[in-house]
């Protein structure tokens, strides 16, 4: 015999399933109720092992601030850059529209402010509706708010996976403890409160999380501003931010933004006529393209990037880098910069004009720091960050070295071979040890084999200069870029000129030791690791080659070094992050001004004598800057060519500011030779420090030197002159000065061939 099912309890009967789905319902208002009651006040057995499951799951919720964007700030307040992880930007409830309040509870909660977390009613509404085939949510947004708070922590936490999305992996566990957490948080927090948050954290576009984002990205305007129409049309695009994006499918938006105002219309919060204007309302957006990162910074998107890298290898910020990325990513930091952006837009006009179309990829760099602060101002070079049709882009910054001195990634090139850039240091050494910059040497001497005499207190030499010895690993005899300063030389002279026998006939009379103390105390090194991995390792002066500037340096290791010389021997650390504070106003962790003594001030003043001198008569003649042609300003530099015309430079510095500009090979190490080519529709025989560098840097400090302070240098001792006729600065302001004012230079003659280790300029 057959038994007949009562058709009351038969779940394949649409009666049986409403009766099933209102058992659900009572069991959940009973798990509710062990909130508030006392299991033992409930009667029945299986609903008291309920409510005594549901009284083991956690009922506190960690309410971290959700992940906020970052702004980079220039030193002038202005921003350089945002980054995020999620695109949000943290509004209070009073910033935000009251018809974005209404509609959001209107379609997501419309009895929000009655419940206490959890709606029975609107879980009835949902179960009879699903029992009748149409499933229907029942989360508060109380419920949408915990979930979207517990996916957040997971991200913060690194934990993406475990995220729980609504009816994709969440089970009836997940749901129960919702609904507890939502009950639990509504004890602790004002309506007021929870909406808030809720505006703040819910997802609209994977380029806008929180209301303030969203209004930005659709409407770029604030979400205070946003009218009736576009606050239905956010307030609907939570249920699907995919299926009703107004920008892919506006049809589905509108008739999503007019379910949301026919709601507001029946339950009291629009008037009729409010209603049928917005309805009538086209669906239109005004979209700003939430561009995020370094690649569209507004400037100095290299300086940027090095700042991010600055932070990401600070332990201060997280254990480590993921960690790290976490707070500076989705911590809505204030990062303030030490960039000046008047003058980082000058540098990068100097650098992309310094090679036009530029289809064979030269590289063009400028850094300047502040000497007495060590404040990076201006980081610029010729590439773009992103690929561009016909261009030249790298994600590789010119300016820096490849590591940091702990052997964290910088994602810097390492540098360029110097070349006569290093001249100056043993320059240095020479006065420090007590002898005249006007001391006649034997700049005809091109030899210096394998046992020469050299004078090394603390060390032993490497190289040697004879091609007589080239079997034994000698170069080829020293070679000058011109033949006729193979002659007796003053050592100022020597240097203002930019001779390399001057240099040699120079260190022979010195102690190396003294050479390699005067090089380090200027902070110079390698931009790239030692042979083992050592970071930043020092520029091996007992190797003779670097005398005249083998080892690759970078340009803000060049500039800071100068900058010693500047600060009247001070030298100071080079710093870019003035300030750090994260969403609530506290201070982290940032750079400060950190100086010592490097140099005794009157061998930094001799030196400043002699730089100028490289303006005034010497190897920059045709590049002294100046604020018009009548009028200079005391400024010091020296230009620095490598063997191949591959690296070309200019250094230089006022009292107030000192520049590093480099035009060269980025690409393979400076391998390729800068010899028999053309460059911006001009033909160079060879491309010398002067021609292209060397307006790169006087443009620059001409315009943006006087700014930061060109007064005079403080003047050498006369005994270090020794009795000529001292000239401490420059032709005066306002005094027809000596040279023609800063212009290319014609091309060169061909330049006499060497070894990589013989620099010519």
């Amino acid at each position: 015999m057959v038994t007949r099912k009562n058709p009351i309890f038969d779940t394949a009967t649409t009666l049986g399933k409403i009766f099933g789905f209102l058992g659900v319902s009572a069991i959940c208002g009973v798990l509710v109720a062990g909130l508030l009651v006392p299991a033992a006040a409930v009667s029945g057995s299986a609903a008291s092992g309920s409510i005594e499951f549901f009284d083991t799951l956690p009922a506190e919720l960690k309410v971290d601030p959700p992940n906020q964007t970052t702004r980079i700030l220039a030193a002038d307040g202005s921003q350089i850059a945002s980054v995020y992880s999620e695109n949000r930007t943290k509004v209070s409830l009073d910033q935000i529209s009251p018809f974005m309040k209404e509609a959001i509870i209107a379609v997501e909660d419309s009895r929000f402010f009655e419940h206490g977390g959890v709606d029975t009613t609107g879980i009835m509404r949902a179960l009879v509706a699903t029992a009748r085939g149409n499933k229907q949510g029942a989360s508060t947004i109380t419920q949408q708010y915990v979930n979207n708070v517990l996916n957040a922590n997971l991200a913060a936490e690194g934990n993406e996976e475990a995220i729980k999305l609504n009816g994709v992996n969440k089970g009836v566990g997940d749901k129960l403890r919702e609904m507890k957490l939502a009950i639990a948080l509504e004890k602790e927090f004002s309506k007021e409160q929870i909406l808030e948050g809720y505006l703040n954290i819910v997802f609209f576009n994977r380029d806008a999380y929180g209301i303030e984002a969203a209004s930005k990205f659709f409407f770029s305007t604030n979400a205070k501003d946003l009218t009736l129409a576009q606050s239905a049309l956010l307030a609907g695009l939570v249920n699907s931010p995919s299926a009703f994006d107004p920008i892919t499918h506006p049809e589905n938006s509108k008739v999503r933004r007019d379910l949301v105002l026919g709601l507001m219309l029946n339950q009291g919060k629009i008037t009729q006529a409010d209603h049928d204007a917005a309805v009538a309302t086209p669906v239109e957006t005004k979209i700003t393209p939430a561009r995020q990162g370094c690649a569209y910074a507004s400037t100095g998107p290299y300086f940027c990037d090095y700042v991010l890298h600055l932070l990401e290898n600070n332990p201060a910020y997280g254990a480590d880098v993921k960690e790290r990325q976490r707070l500076i990513y989705g911590g809505g930091l204030t990062i303030t910069t030490t960039l000046d952006p008047a003058a980082q837009a000058s540098a990068q006009e100097q650098v992309n004009a310094s090679a036009g179309a530029n289809p064979d990829k030269w590289g063009a760099a400028m850094v300047a720091v502040q000497p007495n602060t060590g404040k990076i101002i201006t980081m610029a070079q010729n590439t773009s960050f992103l690929p561009a049709q016909g261009g030249f882009d790298s994600q590789v910054n010119f300016n820096v070295d490849q590591l940091d001195k702990n052997g964290n990634d910088l994602n810097g090139m390492g540098g360029a071979q110097p070349g006569s850039t290093m001249k100056p240091f043993t320059f240095a050494e020479w006065l420090d040890e007590g002898k005249t910059m006007n001391t006649v040497v034997n700049a005809a001497q091109r030899r210096y084999p394998l046992n020469f005499p050299w004078k090394n207190s603390c060390g032993v030499m490497n190289g040697a200069y004879n091609t007589a010895e080239k079997a034994l690993g000698a170069a080829d005899d020293l070679q000058n870029a011109e033949p006729q300063w193979y002659r007796p030389l003053t050592v100022l002279e020597g240097l203002y000129n930019s001779i390399n026998t001057v240099t040699f006939a120079t260190a022979a009379q010195l102690d190396f030791c003294g050479i390699q103390k005067m090089v380090d105390a200027v902070g110079l090194h390698s931009g790239l690791p030692a042979a083992d991995g050592t970071p930043n390792p020092k520029v091996d002066m007992f190797t003779l080659g670097n005398l005249l500037g083998s080892t690759q340096t970078s340009p803000l290791t060049m500039a800071s070094a100068f900058a010693t010389f500047a600060n009247d021997g001070k030298y100071c650390e080079p710093i870019a992050v003035t300030s750090v504070t994260d969403a609530t106003g506290k201070q982290l962790p940032a750079q400060s001004t950190s100086c010592r003594d490097a140099v005794k001030p009157e061998v930094a003043r001799g030196v400043n004598y002699a730089l100028q001198e490289v303006l005034n008569r010497g190897s920059g003649a045709l590049i002294q800057p100046r604020i018009s042609t009548k009028t200079s300003f005391p400024i010091g530099a020296k230009t620095g060519t490598s063997n191949n015309n591959g690296s070309t430079w200019v250094v230089g510095h006022t009292t107030g500011l000192a520049t590093a500009a480099w035009y060269g090979d980025p690409l393979g190490n400076q391998s390729r030779s800068g010899q028999n080519v053309t460059i911006n529709g001009k033909f160079y025989q060879g491309i010398d420090g002067y021609m292209i560098a060397g307006p790169m840097f006087s443009n620059f400090m001409s315009k943006i030197a006087p700014g930061y302070g060109t007064n005079p240098f403080p003047a050498p001792p006369t005994s270090m002159v020794n009795g000529t006729p001292a000239r401490a600065t420059p032709s005066p302001q306002g005094t027809t000065p000596r040279k023609a004012p800063a212009q290319p230079a014609p091309t060169p003659a061909p330049s006499a061939p060497g070894n990589s280790d013989n620099k010519k300029d």
